[in-house]
């Protein structure tokens, strides 16, 4: 007998995986690359890490508040330690499973009538793969910034980075915050 997938917990546990790619990647990326600037850009690879979480907390924010589902704090992109980073994404991906939760229990999508601005669908698979590709792309940014300034990362990082059973397994084996913690 062949058991059928469960498309809500795949969609969360696709999720809980992409977060913990994200999370592998900056606990460990060398802190000498922290300060690092983003070649013509005013950022660095420390403020690119904590647009990340800001980003989430902008979409919890735009579409999940008003339903109750509490947005995190925000991080500085100036002076965001890795210690707050990682705390910091823990918390927004909370708020993320959240808002998928919030779609999954309401036919797929999540509800926005009355936001002023997306720019997706808000059915939860469309809003899975723009969070995923978004991650993907600024953790993309970072390894090339890296190689860029000789600062080429270990294989064990780089290769960790496309672990997706691996980082899989260490998502479920997590505990979930709650929005407390």
């Amino acid at each position: 007998m062949t058991s059928r997938l469960d498309l809500a917990d795949a969609v969360v546990a696709t999720w809980k995986t992409n977060d913990r790619v994200t999370a592998y990647l900056f606990e460990n990326l060398p802190s000498a690359l922290w300060p690092l600037p983003v070649p013509m850009s005013r950022r660095t690879v420390r403020s690119v890490a904590g647009h990340i979480h800001n980003a989430r907390c902008m979409w919890i924010k735009m579409l999940g508040q008003r339903h109750g589902i509490r947005v995190p704090k925000r991080v500085s992109l100036r002076t965001v330690t890795r210690k707050e980073l990682l705390t910091a994404l823990n918390r927004s991906s909370r708020g993320v499973v959240d808002l998928l939760e919030l779609g999954i229990n309401h036919g797929g999508r999540i509800p926005a009538s009355g936001v002023a601005w997306v720019n997706m669908p808000v059915d939860v698979v469309h809003f899975l793969a723009y969070l995923v590709a978004h991650e993907g792309h600024h953790r993309g940014q970072i390894v090339l910034l890296a190689r860029q300034t000789g600062h080429r990362l270990p294989s064990e990082i780089t290769n960790g980075l496309w672990l997706w059973t691996k980082r899989s397994q260490e998502a479920q084996a997590r505990k979930t915050p709650t929005p407390t913690d």
